[in-house]
């Protein structure tokens, strides 16, 4: 009994050890499996996120049933209920008490009048399906963001002046305006101008303190630089103002004749720079001094007169007063030439009309050619704007006949040649009348 005893005893703890033995193999499979299981669910790619369309529609995140339970919480503590459901239907079909802050205009394009306006909006905030893509829903928006179309206006409509869509404004905004006609302020500017003008006059017998440069010298450079404004195509004030410049610097500094085209240069700059809409360049002028100054010394001369002159450059010319006078004083184009011409006369010869003022010289131009072309003479309208009789504008007259009696005989043709164009309706072939018949 004993030796059974024993062997049963054997026999069982043999099979307590089996067992305990496939236990733990069992036990290690299983933990082999898991790490395997893990090991692959750490080898899987992870979840793309959805991408998000820039001012477009949110994305429907679609849930499972565990990520429902388990979230359903959460997301009721959210503020934003429209995160995770559809933007489309629940924030539009739902009725809500409270208005939306903000709400979504879309222009609809010609001929949309009958689709509802929800429609436009749920395109636009609608879900995108797997197939559209964001470039297609700004395609969509693009196309429902087309311009107004025009208003045709029906021909039985009344567009009269009572109208509110009167047209005729149109028409009257097309009418050139002249900016000098400003009967409103006229007596104002006239008298500005002749407060300026003997402010910016310069001195009469200044050429007599000069030790190197004569009158035929500045008259050279006068008609040079008529030249040179016609070459360029410059406005005739440009010279006017040029010529003023020239003449109080003269008034001030002593200039050799080496050097005095260096100063009509400058000047011809300075002006320019004032009037001119498009002046030309630096290079340009030096170009027509034939490389005589470099660029370095026109601005050095241009910088010198600007200290000489103070600044001050707004000088009135005999072009203003005779453009007050023509504004005042209707006379032919013919008329207007003329006097143009005999105010650009008297800018050659620096004696004697560095004694008149410019609005004194601008008058007896003004006698002088309409006596020539109509007969006339100096109209009581303008005796009463300007404050200048006949007999106070003799002197000037006189001087300014002389000189177009014998303009063809003088040696600076420029003058002459630029009014012989049909510009000017050839005023300068016009015959000087030998004796003035004023009245």
């Amino acid at each position: 009994m004993s030796g059974a005893n024993r062997g049963s005893a054997a026999s069982e703890h043999h099979n307590q050890e089996n067992m305990l033995s496939r236990l733990r193999g069992s036990l290690k499979t299983r933990a082999a499996a898991a790490a395997a299981a893990s090991e692959n669910q750490e080898n899987l790619p992870p979840k793309q996120a959805a991408n998000r369309t820039v001012l477009g529609a949110l994305q429907n995140n679609q849930l499972n049933k565990t990520q429902n339970q388990r979230g359903a919480k959460q997301e009721s503590s959210q503020p934003l209920s429209c995160k995770n459901e559809d933007f489309g239907k629940s924030c539009y079909d739902k009725p809500s008490a409270k208005q939306p802050a903000f709400q979504i205009h879309v222009d609809e394009p010609d001929g949309a009048c009958t689709r509802k306006p929800q429609q436009a909006v749920e395109t636009v905030t609608g879900k995108p399906t797997v197939e559209e893509s964001p470039l297609a829903i700004s395609n969509t928006v693009a196309r429902l963001r087309q311009p107004l179309a025009t208003i045709d206006i029906p021909s039985a409509m009344d567009v009269s002046f009572d109208s509110p869509m009167d047209m005729s404004v149109i028409e009257g905004e097309e009418k050139p305006v002249n900016v000098n006609e400003v009967p409103e302020y006229a007596a104002e500017i006239h008298a500005y101008l002749r407060e300026m003008e003997v402010k910016t006059r310069p001195k009469a017998g200044y050429m007599k303190k000069q030790p190197d440069i004569t009158n035929s010298m500045r008259a050279i450079l006068v008609d040079w630089l008529v030249e040179v404004g016609e070459e360029y195509k410059l406005q005739n004030e440009t010279l006017y103002l040029a010529v003023n410049y020239i003449d109080r610097f003269l008034s001030s500094m002593s200039v050799l004749r080496g050097k005095l085209q260096l100063v009509g240069t400058a000047a011809m700059l300075l002006a320019s720079k004032f009037e001119e809409i498009y002046p030309p360049e630096v290079a340009e002028f030096v170009y027509i001094t034939d490389d005589t100054y470099t660029k370095k010394q026109v601005l050095r001369m241009e910088h010198l007169v600007l200290k000489v002159l103070s600044f001050d450059l707004a000088a009135p010319t005999i072009h203003q007063f005779l453009t007050q006078y023509f504004l005042h004083q209707s006379v032919s184009k013919q008329v207007e030439s003329l006097s143009m011409y005999l105010g650009e006369l008297s800018l050659v010869d620096s004696d004697p009309f560095l004694k008149y003022l410019p609005s004194q010289t601008a008058a007896a131009a003004y006698i002088l050619a309409n006596n020539t072309v109509t007969g006339g003479s100096w109209p009581k309208s303008l005796v009463e704007m300007s404050g200048y009789s006949l007999e106070d504008l003799m002197p000037c007259v006189e001087d300014l006949h002389k000189m177009y009696l014998n303009a063809t005989q003088h040696a600076q043709q420029s003058v002459r040649e630029k009014y012989k164009g049909p510009k000017y309706h050839e005023v300068s072939s016009i015959q000087a009348p030998a004796t003035l018949l004023l009245n």
